[in-house]
């Protein structure tokens, strides 16, 4: 995929957003009257499973605790039908960046994907650094069925995941791949998905696969098996089997 420059030397791998580019007629520019929201989102206890198999909510940082403009994105949200599958990523801006300065890479690409882009919003539903460290990306509610721009062809019913970092090389960390573990088990498991499973998505048209092919995957899956590219990188794509087996402990399978 093709590579641009962000602010301070980061590298960003550019993702497609499918269907969910956004109309230039539709971006307001008019700040919202909702109440704010938290900045952090506590886990929530085993106990407080929404269906069976679901893992506990695990904590999130919300979009005003990593300090998202929510002037700069399109209003209003874009849902799709459910979550199937999780589509894992890897951001390609670099590894040596400290987790306190986490937010500020992701203002970057959010940045990038709305006005460099010109997409609605932030094109992955959720973020992971290093330390493990989870952050709400697209926005529209994080137990919801957002429509994001992750991957071409396969945006809807999915949700993606981009893990901090580049990874054709490195190794992702314990506790990135805890979090990504902790995070699919909570998120799929609230529409009845085993992490170890496999399910079907209609392409909607890409690279790899023609529009309308119904194409068995992962619920657990890489970037690259429903886009030809190198992401999530080859270590972070080799790591995806420990990912689902975790996420199934953490459902109770």
């Amino acid at each position: 995929p093709a590579r641009s420059r962000l602010p301070g030397g980061l590298r960003l791998e550019l993702v497609d957003p499918g269907k969910a580019a956004p109309s230039a007629a539709n971006r307001a520019r008019t700040g919202s009257t909702a109440p704010a929201a938290p900045a952090v989102l506590p886990a929530l206890p085993a106990r407080q499973k929404t269906k069976p198999h679901a893992g506990p909510r695990p904590r999130i940082t919300t979009r005003r605790g990593w300090g998202a403009d929510e002037k700069l994105r399109d209003q209003g949200f874009v849902y799709t039908k459910k979550v199937k599958a999780a589509f894992v990523h890897h951001s390609d801006t670099g590894n040596n960046y400290r987790c306190s300065q986490a937010p500020s890479v992701i203002r970057g690409i959010y940045r990038y994907h709305v006005n460099s882009m010109g997409w609605r919003d932030l094109g992955y539903n959720f973020l992971v650094d290093k330390c493990g460290n989870i952050y709400e990306g697209r926005a529209g509610g994080v137990s919801k069925p957002v429509l994001g721009a992750h991957t071409l062809g396969f945006n809807s019913n999915s949700v993606g995941i981009a893990v901090l970092g580049t990874y054709s090389s490195k190794k992702p960390s314990s506790a990135a791949l805890k979090a990504i573990a902790r995070l699919t088990a909570w998120k799929v498991g609230l529409y009845g998905m085993n992490p170890r499973g496999k399910t079907y998505l209609k392409s909607g048209g890409g690279n790899l696969y023609p529009k309308g092919e119904k194409v068995r995957l992962n619920v657990i899956s890489g970037h690259r098996d429903g886009f030809a590219t190198n992401c999530p990188g080859k270590k972070l794509y080799a790591k995806l089997g420990t990912a689902r087996a975790k996420a199934a402990a953490y459902q109770g399978r």
